[in-house]
């Protein structure tokens, strides 16, 4: 039977992310779809702050409404969209017969968290340095250079809602979902990702009931980006055996 994939993006991202997946997968029967998740791409932020439960709710509701066909579901997630795969997932909210999780953001993230305060702080401390008269003309240069260092610019960019969204649904740690979490997983991953350590796709590996990890030397972060043809080609295989 003819598969569903929902592709759920990371944070930042939109649907067209899975663009290069989409022309990858182009020659396979599968009905794809790639939704913006609230907060991005033509999605509206939601009125009042999420977290990922909020997320998975979202998207379970936004499938039912969407598939159109009667054959088996396939979720894949990149980052905050592999997170909120797995909730669905782990909390049956919707029934999965396989999940894809493309460098899942599943460890509450304190490198981000710690990150994310110290900007914070420094640039409320160098706001009201900057505002001394004769130093205004700093304050944007200062800024931007200030969150490239310390690799905050999700925070930095989002609306006052986002921004506490982002709070939310990094400080959660999904890890004890992995017994309930009882579909067949391939995992994703670049060894060189600076966002989600490989050692959680090696920690997934060892305490997912049915895992494979797929690892790519010298891939960052957009593994769903940079290896589409390798994933495609793994999602094939599995279509092989319906």
């Amino acid at each position: 039977m003819r598969p569903t994939l929902v592709c759920l993006h990371g944070w930042g991202g939109s649907g067209e992310s899975f663009d290069p997946l989409r022309e990858a997968l182009g020659n396979l029967d599968i009905e794809i779809l790639t939704p913006d998740l609230p907060g991005f791409g033509a999605e509206p932020d939601p009125a009042t702050p999420w977290t990922v439960d909020d997320y998975a709710a979202w998207v379970t509701e936004w499938t039912k409404n969407n598939k159109k066909g009667t054959g088996p579901l396939w979720i894949l997630g990149h980052s905050h969209g592999g997170r909120t795969a797995m909730v669905i997932a782990a909390k049956g909210l919707l029934s999965i017969d396989r999940l894809f999780l493309c460098a899942p953001a599943i460890n509450r993230n304190r490198r981000y968290l710690l990150r994310r305060t110290v900007g914070v702080a420094l640039a409320k401390t160098g706001k009201f340095l900057l505002s001394i008269p004769g130093l205004s003309v700093l304050a944007k240069p200062a800024r931007a250079i200030l969150y490239t260092i310390l690799r905050v610019h999700d925070y930095e960019r989002a609306s006052p809602v986002m921004q506490q969204t982002l709070v939310l649904v990094t400080k959660d740690d999904l890890t004890a979902l992995f017994p309930q979490v009882t579909q067949p997983v391939d995992i994703f991953w670049g060894d060189r990702d600076g966002q989600t350590p490989l050692s959680d796709g090696r920690y997934m590996e060892k305490h997912l009931p049915q895992v494979e990890l797929h690892v790519y030397p010298g891939t960052r972060h957009a593994v769903h980006k940079t290896n589409a043809r390798e994933i495609a080609a793994v999602i094939g295989r599995r279509l092989s055996v319906i």
